[in-house]
């Protein structure tokens, strides 16, 4: 059995550091308040540092109140309500109304079991249905408010850690601004609360006692010593850079005085109020809708309004006592048992048994969850049971190391110490390489630049897929196999020079001005861009360039048209045909009849359309080569002996010509006017009508006499192209 440690007398001081202590008056016009970080405790090389303590010590709290604000808590409590309201009416009718028929018809026909179940299913399946509906209900409606906010980002790791981020960034800089805001006008503050300067009957009392118990704490300062009217209440509360004591503290005896701001000097010194102001801070929206029913609450102490507050704010009221009270409340006991040792170490352990005795008398049950578990003080027999297994040095019994004052202050714990900072600092350091990496790659591959210039990189490798990949319309729907061809044909020529002058973003748009070189001009365009939804890798957000392909609207009738030597499809019907930027090379259909000079297309970034206008010309010698099949025609038309040749461009009109001859005196001059690639329609001009002569006899009365005539002719007909010449085909009359 473990011997109990030996206690000294109890007039004997403990062993600490003997420090001198700072010499304090009251604060009068001769000693000005000086305010601001300079009344903070003693042991902290800055106030970043004294802040960075006491910010950093009740991680629970903050996370507590981190997530049930940031995350809308009450708002997904006031939906889940109504949700699972809802769904529990549907599920109250729908269950009363029909579930017994789905019971599956094997159960329902099974002697004595199926009467039983059908009859528990009609009577109490609206129950179960409500039951159940309220349970969904609740769920969807939690859920939805949790999750809306980052359904933009889901499948998007960056995003989403970066969202994380950000809230926290967020929740951390309102949690420091309103602790410094606590602190730095916390003399207003507690004078608008009712705290007051002491007397100087009061300063002469309490402050020898404070002096002696800071000494004895090894503090070569004090916090500043206000004072509260209330002569019933003994008791002392202790702020970042104040002690409030109420007046009725004056009556009690000296050891317990020295006991209670023994107990509030450890407080003070290790940064306590800091530490709530920060969580409050985290959560400030939520700490401000709290702060509102609970003043009603308290100003109109009645069953009537406690009930209308509770309506109207039970989602607020409900997440502060279930999530933030408690987790914070757990730090703050911890305090509680922390400063108790303060007593120990400045030897006033039986003052401080005294006041806990006193107040274990009007202490109530600790039933409920808001005094088991929301209480931020613990139960004073669990206080008075750490103090008698305390020894002289403030060492728990069973610890192998006395808690000494250095110990008590100076103990960095498990968030301060060296080994957490350097995992910390090691995680920095591997986020931000991690975070410069990534903004390195997406600085090089996922810019608007880096859109422009894979584009015309492809182009220039003349790879049609690629470059359609830098595009929102991909192509879809269109001959995208034919224009893969085109890029790779003979007679392609993608742009050159390309040059990115500027990039102008706005959002998730951005307008480039791009300069390039297209056959031999220079040219510049505006190029439209989009940010892509989806993430690659889901990490990074690459950009596109707005639009499609170009579509080539080339009326194309007749086989034989060829774009870089790729022969295109006829007719208008069909899949429609897209160009990529750059410059084509066409040629059209030749025959015996015509030929089609070749034209360029030029297709620049950001066109509309494209088009294309062949115009198919004679051939020189197919001009003769109908003229010589004209000849021909016409010679066998005057090889005949009647008067009109069948389908002959002349005739003659002597009523009883016989021995008719015909002589050709001038061939016509022909007009040729192409109407196809391979036809053409023969006309004769006026001026160039051909001559002929007819001789023969003509029978008047039984009497023969010879006759000879000259007259013009015209020549009209088709020309077409009948392989490598020419066929000529007359116009009939």
């Amino acid at each position: 059995m473990t011997e109990p440690p030996t206690v000294p007398p109890e007039n004997t001081p403990p062993t600490v550091p003997q420090l001198d202590v700072r010499a304090a008056q009251p604060p009068s016009a001769a000693t000005p308040s000086t305010g601001g970080f300079t009344d903070r405790p003693p042991g902290y090389p800055s106030a970043l540092v004294w802040l960075r303590a006491g910010i950093l010590r009740d991680w629970r709290g903050v996370l507590g109140a981190f997530v049930a604000t940031w995350f809308y808590l009450p708002i997904a409590l006031l939906m889940a309500f109504w949700g699972g309201l809802g769904f529990a009416v549907i599920g109250l009718f729908a269950g009363g109304a029909g579930i017994d028929d789905q019971m599956p018809h094997v159960l329902r026909d099974a002697p004595v079991i199926g009467t039983l179940v059908e009859a528990f299913l009609t009577r109490s399946g609206g129950v179960l249905g409500g039951v159940a509906g309220f349970v969904i209900g609740f769920l969807v409606g939690f859920l939805s408010v949790l999750v809306a906010p980052w359904l933009g980002v889901v499948g998007e790791p960056l995003a989403l850690l970066s969202g994380l981020i950000g809230t926290v960034i967020a929740a951390a800089l309102i949690g420091v601004l309103y602790t410094l805001y606590r602190v730095l006008l916390e003399p207003r503050l507690l004078v608008i609360s009712g705290a007051r300067q002491p007397s100087r009957r009061e300063y002469a009392r309490l402050r020898p006692v404070l002096d002696e118990c800071a000494r004895r704490l090894g503090l070569p300062s004090v916090p500043r010593l206000l004072m509260e009217d209330d002569p019933v209440l003994s008791n002392a509360r202790t702020y970042a850079r104040h002690v409030v004591v109420t007046t009725a503290v004056l009556t009690e005896p000296d050891d317990e005085v020295a006991a209670l701001l023994s107990h509030e000097l450890v407080h003070w010194r290790t940064g306590d109020e800091i530490t709530s102001a920060f969580v409050r801070g985290v959560g400030l929206p939520l700490t401000l809708a709290h702060a509102l029913p609970t003043w009603l609450m308290r100003t109109f102490p009645h069953p009537a309004t406690n009930f209308v507050v509770f309506v109207f704010f039970w989602p607020v009221l409900l997440t502060m006592r279930y999530v933030v009270l408690p987790l914070h409340a757990r730090d703050v006991r911890a305090a509680e048992y922390r400063a108790d040792l303060g007593a120990a170490l400045t030897g006033h352990v039986d003052g401080l048994r005294r006041i806990l005795e006193r107040r274990l008398s009007f202490e109530t049950g600790r039933s409920g969850w808001d005094e088991a578990v929301c209480a931020t003080h613990p139960p004073h027999e669990l206080r008075l049971d750490a103090l008698e297994r305390a020894s002289w040095a403030a060492a728990p019994a069973g610890v192998g190391a006395p808690v000494t004052v250095d110990r008590l202050f100076n103990d960095p714990g498990p968030v301060g110490s060296r080994r957490t900072w350097l995992v910390v600092g090691a995680f920095v350091l591997a986020g931000c390489l991690g975070t410069s990496v990534l903004g390195v790659v997406q600085w090089a591959f996922f810019r608007p630049q880096a859109a422009i210039d894979g584009y015309f990189s492809a182009l220039a490798d003349r790879d049609s897929e690629a470059a359609l990949g830098y595009l929102t319309d991909q192509g879809g729907g269109r001959d995208t196999a034919l224009l893969a061809q085109l890029l790779r044909g003979d007679g392609y020529e993608p742009p050159t020079d390309v040059e990115i002058s500027s990039v102008e973003r706005d959002g998730d748009s951005a307008t480039a001005t791009v300069a390039y070189r297209l056959g031999d001009a220079r040219q510049t365009t505006t190029l439209s861009l989009r940010r892509e939804d989806e993430a690659t890798a889901g990490l990074f957000h690459g950009w596109r360039v707005s639009g499609g392909p170009t579509p080539f609207n080339a009326a194309i009738a007749d086989p034989g048209v060829r774009l870089n030597g790729v022969e295109l499809p006829v007719a208008s019907e069909g899949t429609p045909l897209v160009l990529l930027p750059g410059l084509y090379t066409a040629t059209g259909p030749s025959s015996a009849l015509s030929e089609t000079p070749g034209a360029t297309v030029l297709v620049g970034p950001g066109d509309s359309a494209a088009t294309l206008q062949l115009a198919p010309v004679l051939k020189p010698a197919a001009i003769e080569a109908v003229e010589a099949r004209v000849r021909e025609w016409l010679d066998e038309c005057a090889k005949q002996t009647v008067a009109a040749p069948p389908g002959c461009p002349f005739r003659s009109y002597s009523g009883s010509a016989q021995k008719v001859t015909w002589k050709i005196l001038e061939y016509p001059k022909l007009a040729l006017e192409l109407t196809g690639p391979s036809s053409a329609q023969v006309t004769t001009p006026y001026e160039s009508q051909g001559r002929v002569q007819v001789s023969g006899t003509t029978t008047y009365f039984g009497t023969s006499s010879p006759f000879t005539d000259e007259d013009a002719f015209r020549v009209a007909g088709v020309a077409t192209a009948d392989g490598d010449g020419v066929a000529f085909r007359a116009a009939t009359n």
